[in-house]
C-alpha cells in the first residue's frame, strides 16, 4: 500500500467530523476498492483437486440425512443454502433434539480458509466435516454405520466405486466428496463486485458513505479484510463465552477469548448474528461494535462515535455484499 494511501486513512476520521459525509465518501481510493476484488479462480489443495463428479456426491451426502445416526438430519439442516448456509435461529438442534452450543457458522466461501469452526480447531474441510457426524449432540453418528448404509445404497456403491476404484465407500472417501463440494459453495455476485468494477450506479450512495466508514473511522476492515471481508484472524470482540475460547495447542497462556472473523458475504441472509447467535439483526451488530467497552484490555476492537445516519449508512453497505438471485436447489438423492 501506498504511503499516500495509508495517509488518506488516517485521515478518515478527522474529515468524517470536519466535513459532511458525502465529502467523506469521495475518499475512498482505487486502492481500497482493489483490495476487496474478486478472485479469479477457487483455490482446491493439491491432494485434493477439483472434481464435479466428486463435488456432486458430497451435495448429495451433504443433503443426506443417512449420515446421521437418527436419520433425521443432515448437513444441510444446519446449513441450510436459504439462511447462508447457516442456520436461522440462535442455536441449531442436533439429532437428540437439543440446542448446540454455538450458532452455526456459514461454510461460505470455505475454500479460502485454512482453519474452521469458530475456535479454529479444524485444519482442513476434511476435518471439519468429520467432527459434526460423529459429536454426539449434533449428529451422533458414527463411520461404520455410515458406510454400511451406503454401501446399501446401489446408486452410492456405484458411484463410489467408479470415483474411488480403490477405496469405494470409506471414511476418506466420504469426507473428500464432502469436502470438494463445500469448497464449490462460493457466493455470486453482489451489488458491491459490480460497483468495485466500475458501475458507478451498483450501490446507493447512502452505501458508498458506509463504505467509507467501514474501511475508515469505523475500523471494520481490519479483521473483515479481503474479498470474503474475512482475515481468518481470531479475535476478542466483547464476547461472554470465555469456556470456548481458541484452541491452539499447547494452551494459550491468556484466558482471552477469541474467535474466528466470519465472512460478510450474504450477511443479508444470516441472522441472527455472532458465534452465540444473541444480536438479532444487523442494527444490534453495528451497535454493539460502535458502543464496545473501552475499559476492557482484552478486547481487539476499540468503540467508535457514529451518528443514527452513519450507522445507517454501514448497514446499506453491509447489505450490498448479498448476491442476488440466491438459488440453491437440493440433490435428488437416491432410494434405498
Amino acid at each position: 500500500m501506498s504511503w499516500s494511501v495509508m495517509f488518506a486513512r488516517v485521515l478518515l476520521g478527522t474529515l468524517a467530523i470536519l466535513w459532511p459525509l458525502p465529502a467523506f465518501a469521495e475518499l475512498v481510493s482505487p486502492e481500497d476498492l482493489q483490495a476487496f476484488r474478486r478472485p479469479a479462480v477457487v483455490p482446491f489443495p493439491q491432494n485434493a483437486p477439483y472434481d464435479r463428479e466428486i463435488a456432486t456426491l458430497g451435495k448429495m451426502l451433504f443433503f443426506d440425512p443417512r449420515l446421521s445416526a437418527e436419520q433425521n438430519m443432515s448437513c444441510a439442516t444446519c446449513h441450510n443454502p436459504s439462511f447462508g448456509w447457516e442456520a436461522p435461529v440462535a442455536r441449531a438442534v442436533g439429532t437428540k433434539n437439543t440446542p448446540l452450543s454455538r450458532h452455526t457458522p456459514t461454510i461460505l466461501n470455505s475454500a479460502w480458509s485454512d482453519r474452521f469452526f469458530w475456535d479454529g480447531r479444524a485444519r482442513s474441510l476434511e476435518t471439519q466435516a468429520k467432527a459434526p457426524i460423529l459429536t454426539p449432540e449434533e449428529m451422533n453418528s458414527s463411520f461404520a454405520v455410515i458406510e454400511a448404509r451406503l454401501n446399501q445404497v446401489e446408486e452410492y456403491h456405484e458411484h463410489f466405486n467408479r470415483l474411488f476404484p480403490q477405496e469405494g465407500i470409506r471414511k476418506r472417501t466420504i469426507l473428500l466428496a464432502l469436502a470438494t463440494f463445500e469448497r464449490t459453495v462460493v457466493t455470486k455476485l453482489a451489488p458491491f463486485d459490480y460497483w468495485v468494477e466500475g458501475d458507478t450506479n451498483a450501490i446507493s450512495e447512502s452505501a458508498k458513505n458506509g463504505f467509507s466508514l467501514f474501511v475508515g473511522k469505523a475500523g471494520c476492515s481490519g479483521c473483515h479484510a479481503t474479498w470474503r471481508f474475512s482475515s481468518n484472524g481470531f479475535f476478542n470482540v466483547g464476547s461472554q463465552d470465555r469456556m470456548f475460547s481458541r484452541y491452539v495447542p499447547p494452551p494459550p497462556e491468556t484466558s482471552k477469548p477469541l474467535f474466528k472473523v466470519p465472512t460478510l458475504r450474504n450477511i443479508s441472509l444470516r441472522a441472527p448474528y455472532m458465534h452465540l447467535g444473541n444480536l438479532r439483526d444487523l442494527q444490534e451488530v453495528v451497535n454493539h461494535y460502535a458502543q464496545v467497552s473501552d475499559t476492557d484490555p482484552t478486547l481487539d476492537i476499540a468503540p467508535f462515535e457514529a451518528t443514527p445516519q452513519e450507522i445507517s449508512d454501514i448497514i446499506a453497505f453491509l447489505r450490498t455484499l448479498t448476491e442476488e438471485g440466491t438459488d440453491v436447489r437440493a440433490p435428488v438423492l437416491p432410494a434405498n
